[in-house]
């Protein structure tokens, strides 16, 4: 029986965030810039506490910039923006730890408070069975609204729909593997049979109470043959 791991994005498998050069490659830098500076209070205050402020803050600084723009170009831009954040940005640490589940034949998830629109993309890339991720909200014109459909996938919300996939794919693993680099990440890592730390504070960061990637490493042997 097969293991299921899953993998946060920004920060994890990447490099950084991966939110505001996503709303560039769709509206362009003026808009995503000025939106920023009006809601630059917000959030700060969200980058501080965590938590519902940032999910407030994230989801108005969506409505500002997003609001409006026809599906059918967020689609374009989220498949090409996807892929090519993938190929700059990939943690090459990480990115083997993905290797080397996939070479056991273990059930790969992304799970992820970015968009789906372009973690979809970039699951895909990367050769994941599964990406959950925010969704975007698209009004009856066929144009975004500007805000989330359901919650934004961040903290027990990740959990709650790692489980629902689980549930609606009908797999069955026989552990459950995740990795994680910031407190959005903690009801995740917590839940699993083997929570990995892989923020770059490493013993450090917010996440101190989990092994790093390193010392998980030492500790489990190479894919198995076949």
């Amino acid at each position: 029986m097969a293991d299921l791991a899953a993998f946060d994005f920004d920060g994890t498998l990447t490099s950084g965030g991966s939110v505001f050069g996503f709303l560039t490659a769709l509206v362009g830098r003026g808009p995503v810039v000025a939106a920023a500076a009006a809601l630059s209070p917000q959030l700060a205050h969200a980058a501080i506490v965590g938590g519902a402020a940032a999910d407030r803050a994230k989801e108005r600084l969506f409505g500002r910039v997003m609001a409006g723009v026809p599906l059918d170009h967020v689609d374009k831009v989220a498949a090409r923006y996807g892929r090519d954040h993938v190929d700059g940005r990939l943690r090459p640490d990480v990115g083997n730890r993905l290797d080397w589940h996939r070479g056991r034949a273990d059930t790969v998830v992304i799970v992820s408070a970015s968009p789906e629109a372009y973690v979809a993309a970039a699951g895909g890339r990367l050769g994941a069975d599964g990406v959950i991720a925010t969704r975007l909200a698209v009004g009856g014109d066929g144009t975004l609204t500007g805000r989330y459909e359901g919650a934004n996938c961040r903290g027990d919300e990740k959990l709650r729909r790692l489980r629902q996939w689980i549930e609606d794919s009908g797999t069955c693993p026989e552990r459950v593997w995740a990795y994680g680099n910031s407190r959005g990440d903690l009801s995740i890592l917590r839940s699993a049979d083997v929570g990995v730390n892989v923020g770059r504070l490493g013993r450090m960061g917010r996440l101190k109470a989990f092994p790093t990637l390193e010392q998980v490493q030492r500790a489990t042997p190479e894919p198995r043959a076949g």
